[in-house]
């Protein structure tokens, strides 16, 4: 190792000594021992490039995360394929295992979904020197095409499995049967599905749930009811989940009456089969998509009848379709018929001023907005948040400022966005409202908010004009 590199991290380490900050002490050591177990790696790999994975074995350094981007990001420069053979190999380490942002970030860093022969040409080199694959391996290329969303890269590696006398299982056919339906090849998927069975693997619950989902949302709904039937002949009973995606496929393709009709066959099975939230809440759904949100509440009935407590989700989805077709009066008394179940009334009417936004009907949102806060409730930050937005977007910053006090009154602040206070305070200081941009400066640096870099040039050289230089040293101090 040189020595440059050497004393500039033993340099780190004596700075992280002396920080009496202990979490970035944490973080300067731990970034100080991540680049040198990278250099490690880095080091063997690049010694003899055709027994890779036995170099690496001999490393004595502690792998995660941070190593790993590291060598990936040295690798992806010029040596893209000793990177991936890294990654695997880092894959099947005892003390080691990716996780899915791993896998997409590794995509990413080696730029596979644009150079996907950066993997073929990984596979070409094990066989060519011979190199024992084994199926851990090649689960972990499959799920690197997962990642890339790359269906013809995860055929072509499934294929060669057995070149290498790798057995493909039930997951490593799933995760290319999904990739296929991902791009609309079902009858392909389904091929590979027949496939399964001339070498006895049988689709599982995932295979089957994939499948069905992508027929149904293809409009193929009579394939979709046929792969059921097939999967009870193969002992896998459908359960609430297969129902519910073909009762979403009817919804969209077929008819509301023949899904309600389905659903109601559901209603009078057992077990796994019967209807739950999220049966009801497509069916819900269904009905609002199609502009008839108040035959919805019949729906609603039947599941408080079956003990079946509707979510966020339900609540969503029927109040958005109440607003978009003007029935105001009807989601008021929704949400004090089900209010104080699994929701409160703050939670409900916030939703309800979001599903308002939504629809395009801003007047009604403020004004539900304002009878929360007269009734002493707490709206959520969202709503908040998109209600000054809007107030501010209308060009009434002062009623914006207004409300943003309302709320400081009314008790702990929500959770609003940041970009609020930025947007806020620039329309605040515009419009020559110093004293009310004072408070909020005053509020942001108490709650340690910064406002944005691309207002603040604008608000400091407009306070300074106006002789606010107490107001425009304010905001420096609070500038990312």
């Amino acid at each position: 190792m040189p020595i440059s590199i050497s004393i500039t991290r033993y340099s780190s380490f004596l700075i992280a000594l002396k920080t009496p900050d202990c979490s970035l002490k944490r973080l300067l050591l731990f970034s100080t021992f991540s680049s040198v177990a990278a250099e490690k790696f880095l080091t063997h790999l690049q010694k003899d490039e055709s027994n890779v994975e036995k170099n690496l074995d001999s490393v004595s350094a502690k792998l995660d995360s941070r190593c790993i981007t590291q060598v990936l990001e040295r690798c992806a420069i010029d040596k893209p394929k000793l990177g991936v053979r890294f990654f695997i190999w880092a894959a099947l380490h005892p003390t080691y295992r990716h996780t899915s942002y791993m896998y997409e970030k590794a995509c990413k860093l080696l730029d596979v979904e644009r150079n996907p022969q950066v993997i073929t040409d990984v596979i070409d080199e094990y066989r060519a020197e011979g190199f024992v694959v084994s199926v851990k391996m090649f689960k972990v290329v499959l799920s690197l095409c997962r990642a890339a969303k790359d269906a013809n890269l995860g055929l072509w590696v499934l294929r060669k499995m057995k070149e290498f006398n790798c057995r493909p299982d039930t997951v490593s056919y799933n995760v290319v049967i999904r990739l296929l339906i991902e791009k609309a090849r079902l009858d392909e998927a389904m091929g590979l599905i027949r496939e399964m069975g001339l070498i006895d693997l049988y689709p599982d619950m995932v295979t089957y749930v994939s499948i069905i989902k992508g027929f149904c949302d293809a409009g193929r709904l009579e394939d979709a009811v046929g792969l059921v039937k097939v999967m009870k002949g193969h002992g896998c009973v459908p359960n609430a989940v297969v129902y519910s995606t073909l009762l979403d496929g009817m919804c969209k393709h077929v008819s509301l009456e023949m899904a309600l009709e389905f659903l109601g066959t559901m209603e009078k099975e057992n077990g796994e089969s019967k209807p739950n939230v999220v049966t009801y809440t497509t069916m819900i759904k269904g009905f609002v998509e199609k502009g008839r949100a108040m035959e919805a509440l019949k729906v609603l009935d039947r599941m408080d009848s079956s003990g079946i407590k509707p979510n966020t989700v339900t609540f969503v989805a029927i109040l958005d379709g109440f607003c978009k077709e003007g029935h105001l009066e009807e989601a008021y008394k929704l949400i004090d018929k089900f209010s104080g179940d699994e929701l409160q009334y703050d939670e409900l009417y916030s939703m309800l001023v979001m599903s308002l936004l939504r629809a395009g009907k801003h007047k009604e949102s403020e004004k539900t907005f304002r009878m929360m806060l007269a009734r002493g409730m707490r709206p959520s930050g969202l709503a908040s948040s998109r209600i000054i937005k809007s107030v501010i977007s209308e060009g009434r910053v002062l009623d914006g400022f207004i409300l943003f006090d309302a709320l400081k009154k009314s008790g702990e602040l929500p959770a609003i966005d940041s970009d609020v206070y930025s947007v806020l305070l620039a329309g605040l200081c515009e419009e020559n409202h110093f004293t009310e941009a004072a408070k909020l400066i005053h509020i942001m640096v108490e709650g340690k908010l910064q406002i944005k870099s691309s207002h603040t040039e604008k608000i400091i050289k407009h306070l300074n004009i106006s002789g606010e230089n107490d107001l425009a040293s304010s905001v420096s101090s609070i500038k990312r």
